[in-house]
């Protein structure tokens, strides 16, 4: 009888172990996601950042075209750095466009890493639910044990009196 009392602790022990082992190893995953999170936020406000830039240097692009359009008369030269400023002003709207699709596919990655941080953070707390489920279950087991071993002891002396 008192090796199955031994032998059901050891198991709660390797279980409450083995809960707590997943809850490390689910805060450790949540760490890492979090991280990943923190850099894309960062990535997604540098981007930002360009984005507002080229947006800049497109407007100035557009308004020299603009006054090179409006000031020029017939000539190569105006005709040849017109024609440069608009291929620079395409560039630039292909780079635009190129850094705002880059910030959609960023923005959707930061929504998935949420997702999965947040599901990391529902894992983790299930799984400390369950170490403290188990850390109960070990506390009773040692109590009705000690009451168990309480009871022989009793009981063995009761049958030394006789």
């Amino acid at each position: 009888m008192t090796d199955r009392i031994r032998e059901k602790l050891a198991s709660l022990r390797a279980d409450a172990d083995n809960a707590l082992t997943r809850a490390e190893e689910a805060e450790s995953k949540n760490k890492k996601l979090e991280q990943t999170l923190l850099e894309k936020e960062q990535e997604i406000t540098s981007l930002t950042h360009r984005l507002n830039i080229i947006e800049t240097e497109l407007e100035k692009a557009e308004a020299q075209v603009t006054e090179l359009k409006a000031s020029s008369a017939d000539g190569e030269h105006t005709k040849t750095t017109s024609e440069g400023l608009l291929r620079k002003v395409q560039l630039l709207e292909d780079e635009l466009d190129a850094a705002e699709k880059n910030v959609k596919e960023t923005v959707e990655k930061l929504r998935q890493v949420d997702v999965k941080a947040e599901h990391f953070e529902r894992q983790v707390a299930r799984a400390e639910q369950e170490r403290d489920a188990w850390e109960k279950k070990y506390e009773d087991a040692v109590e009705k044990y000690k009451k168990s071993q309480q009871e022989l002891e009793e009981l063995e002396k009761s049958m030394g009196d006789l």
